[in-house]
């Protein structure tokens, strides 16, 4: 298990070290959400990633980009499902 980080979104340093640590399936918090993502996709060049809801429903495929610097927790993946 990765430990959780929180960013400190005024300090560039943090989000560099945070971005070189996030991976393709790690669940992440992101700002004005209360809701847990998944990435599914990361380019570090320009500081994006793809994320999709966690968990996910089979029948949806809603993913979207945001910006890396958007992520506020990086948290353990929970196999549980919502139903």
């Amino acid at each position: 298990m990765i430990p959780s980080k929180l960013l400190d979104n005024k300090n560039e340093n943090n989000n560099l070290i945070f971005s070189k640590n996030l991976y393709k399936g790690a669940c992440v918090k992101i700002k004005n959400s209360n809701k847990t993502f998944q990435v599914i996709g990361i380019n570090i060049d320009k500081k994006i990633c793809w994320v999709r809801e966690w968990p996910f429903a089979f029948n949806s495929k809603k993913t979207f980009a945001l910006e890396i610097s958007q992520i506020t927790l990086q948290i353990f993946c929970s196999n549980q499902s919502s139903e």
